[in-house]
């Protein structure tokens, strides 16, 4: 009985870290300006992705623009919440910064830190992203990049997803539930 107990406090502290993380960083990322430190690790994210796969390349050069998580953490013991920032470039350039929060219900355990990627096709599927009209149900899925992963990838509703891990052990993988907030560099 005393170890269910124990059990269940760990378990309800563990749900609440997650929440106030996610919930302190939603806070910093809405009142903080423009951050070149960020753009810098979005650029290296970039290259790692690319190490990882050359033939993002073509989605890089085809893309209307992407948005760049250079991490993103996540956790869940059955409640589960993630966040990140990242920049939004078009044509190489940095137009925006961008949040990304997430919070999931159901079977998942443990914590990881990846790097989220997303690939626009065309101006449209920017446009829904920039108003905050782009949301990932539970059907939307990520591939997660290595040597040659992007070779058979096609957009869906005008947007590619691809993720890299950067630690941790989390059973659940998706980008279910996933929402943004934009911000365009002259409003920074």
């Amino acid at each position: 009985m005393k170890m269910k107990i124990e059990l269940r406090n760990c378990l309800w502290l563990l749900s609440m870290t997650v929440f106030l993380v996610c919930f302190c960083n939603s806070v910093q990322a809405q009142i903080g300006g423009w951050n070149p430190e960020l753009e810098t690790k979005a650029r290296e994210a970039i290259k790692m992705f690319k190490e990882k796969d050359p033939e993002l390349e073509n989605f890089f050069e085809e893309a209307y623009g992407y948005a760049v998580f250079p991490e993103v953490g996540k956790g869940a013991v059955g409640i589960g919440g993630a966040h990140g920032s990242g920049i939004v470039f078009q044509a190489d350039a940095a137009i925006g910064r961008v949040t990304l929060t997430q919070v999931t219900v159901g079977f998942q355990l443990g914590g990881q830190v990846y790097s989220e990627l997303i690939f626009f096709e065309d101006e449209k599927a920017m446009k829904r992203f920039k108003r905050g009209k782009l949301k990932f149900a539970g059907q939307v899925s990520a591939v997660a990049v290595t040597l040659g992963a992007s070779a058979n990838v096609a957009y869906q509703n005008g947007v590619a997803v691809f993720t890299m891990t950067k630690g941790g052990l989390m059973y659940e993988a998706s980008v279910g539930g996933q929402k943004f907030k934009y911000r365009a560099m002259e409003d920074n």
